[in-house]
């Protein structure tokens, strides 16, 4: 794993979706020189897989914690993976 991989790693999902939305907004603004753009945009692809694994992860938990001991669902509907 690179330095910027495990960099990411490391950060909670409102950190990575935070720096996700910084380096969006930086690109639609256009100034920013092509290899530059290219690094923020490899950046942000992996801020983007990090947030949705770890959204992922939540959802499950939530689900988890809705359904009862013997599996069925406790009342509550289960999240809606859209």
């Amino acid at each position: 794993m690179t330095d910027a991989a495990n960099d990411i790693a490391s950060l909670s999902f409102e950190e990575a979706l935070k720096q996700l939305e910084t380096i969006v907004r930086e690109l639609e603004q256009g100034n920013v020189p092509l290899e530059r753009s290219i690094e923020m945009y490899e950046r942000g692809d992996v801020l983007r897989k990090h947030c949705d694994t770890l959204l992922k992860s939540a959802e499950a938990k939530v689900e988890k914690i809705q359904l009862g001991q013997n599996g069925e669902p406790s009342g509550s509907e289960t999240l809606d993976p859209q």
